[in-house]
């Protein structure tokens, strides 16, 4: 029996179908934001434990495997949700390549791993340490594969809840070797690597029960060849946002310390935390993107509904950061005064990144969701360059500091490409009138957190507080939220 996943466009106008769509990922967002934090606040116990030098090789690794786990995926995740969303068909013709060819490729990139570990002078203990987080990370992406299906049939609280179960299960694993007092380097990558493998296993499970039995019949080179050919396009753009997210960590671990790469963890941390925001929300904004490609004044409504969605939470947050970052590292009482103020430095470049991923991260949505994989490509790979420049020249001497400004340099070069992109190559103009009220916005919210921090001498957390009803107040005035669009949205009363 073939796997049964059978679309129906609804009826109803483009103003309807983006307020169900707000209404489906609102839980997505939910969820999201209550474990991720969570996890955040264990990992920093866990480095303040295990110390920022043993922390910093797991952060290496586990960069290394992000970018070599892009070969066990080679786009077939986006590729498969993007034609899942947009064809109906193409569960029952191809699903039956798909599924095995996507295992093959997890085993195959594990070892390939290995290969670049071994070349770049892991050894002995560090190599085992590779191979767990390796084989975790792989079983993750597999997972994520497994959940495409999902996504595509519009099923976005589901997906949600499938999105953290994984961390969650990872985080009481964690908490009980704590708890336990039995954390230490190989415990704590064992218990990731056991999450892992039991939510893959689970995933199989609840895809079989949610549409029937899973095909899994080997079809032949030729049908699995014409697909991986079609995914490229979207391979390339992951692997090179891989490498461009991740090799800072990497080349940080091998060209200056173990220990500049902790510090490097301990903030990036923090950013992943909030990107995860931006993680939940895009993906679900790429299968609308993709299902609307080819009706114009939909896909321009949904711009723009995505470029508040995205960017309104996120200044706020960049904000506190650039105010009060140094809270955040509440937990690391065994690092010295010198240690923390580097870590501080490092995550306000990081959020600075943040700022630029709120304004301009929607459009790369946009252009991977309508058929400019292509041009994306080439856009990232370019970044690619530039950043591997700078990190070679940079961090043997500015360490941990000197990654995080290789990062921002390079997101805002990848930034303006997509700008470009978006103006020259698709039927959706640039909401200007929109990003200029977000530039003001954040604006007017940094002028008023200066004036917070400088006259009024505030606890950090009623500061907060208090820019936070501030800020609800410029979205207003500077009408990035308008009450006429609350009302379209919101449900109307009986």
């Amino acid at each position: 029996m073939a796997l049964s996943l059978h679309f129906h466009r609804p009826r109803a106008g483009p103003v309807f179908r983006i307020k169900r769509f707000l209404g489906n990922i609102s839980l997505a967002i939910l969820v999201n934001l209550l474990v991720k934090p969570g996890w955040v606040l264990l990992e920093n116990v866990v480095q303040d434990r295990l110390g920022h030098s043993a922390f910093g090789l797991v952060a290496a690794c586990s960069a290394l495997a992000i970018v070599v786990a892009t070969f066990a995926d080679l786009g077939l995740t986006q590729f498969t949700v993007q034609r899942l969303a947009s064809d109906a068909t193409f569960a029952d013709t191809h699903f039956a390549t798909l599924f095995p060819v996507r295992g093959l490729l997890t085993a195959g990139a594990l070892a390939v791993l290995l290969a670049v570990g071994w070349g770049v002078g892991y050894r002995g203990q560090q190599l085992y340490i590779l191979a767990a987080v390796g084989g975790g990370m792989m079983l993750t992406q597999y997972g994520q594969f497994l959940r495409a299906p999902v996504q595509a049939r519009q099923h976005f609280n589901t997906d949600a809840l499938l999105s953290v179960l994984e961390k969650l299960l990872a985080l009481g694993l964690v908490l009980l070797l704590l708890l336990g007092k039995q954390l230490g380097l190989a415990s704590y990558v064992g218990a990731r690597l056991g999450a892992a493998a039991f939510t893959a296993v689970l995933f199989l499970g609840l895809l079989r029960r949610l549409f029937g039995p899973l095909p899994h019949r080997w079809p032949g080179w030729q049908p699995a060849g014409q697909l991986l050919r079609s995914s490229m396009p979207f391979a390339f753009i992951a692997l090179l946002s891989g490498i461009n997210d991740r090799i800072d960590m990497v080349l940080l671990e091998r060209l200056s310390s173990a220990q500049e790469a902790g510090y490097y963890a301990g903030a990036y941390r923090w950013m992943e935390a909030i990107m995860m925001y931006t993680w939940t929300v895009l993906p679900l904004f790429f299968a609308r993107f993709a299902h609307a490609a080819a009706r114009p004044r939909e896909l321009r409504q949904l711009l723009w509904v995505g470029q508040r969605v995205v960017a309104i939470p996120l200044l706020l947050v960049v904000a506190f950061v650039l105010f009060r970052g140094e809270v955040l590292f509440w937990q690391f009482r065994h690092s010295s005064g010198a240690e923390l103020a580097q870590m501080t430095m490092c995550l306000r470049l990081l959020f600075l990144n943040v700022l630029v991923n709120a304004f301009f991260a929607v459009y790369s949505t946009l252009l991977t969701g309508t058929h400019y994989q292509r041009p994306v490509s080439w856009l990232v790979a370019l970044s690619i360059v530039f950043n591997l420049g700078l990190n070679l020249l940079v961090l043997p001497r500015y360490g941990a500091v000197g990654a995080a400004a290789t990062t921002l340099f390079s997101a805002v070069l990848v930034a303006g490409g997509y700008l470009w992109l978006v103006a020259q190559r698709t039927p959706v103009p640039v909401p200007w009138h929109i990003l200029a009220r977000l530039a003001l916005a954040f604006g007017l919210l940094c002028g008023g957190w200066y004036l917070a921090r400088t006259y009024l001498g505030l606890a950090w957390w009623l500061e907060a507080g208090l820019m936070g009803l501030v800020f609800a107040g410029i979205i207003l005035l500077t009408k990035l939220v308008r009450i006429q669009e609350l009302r379209k949205l919101l449900p109307r009363q009986a």
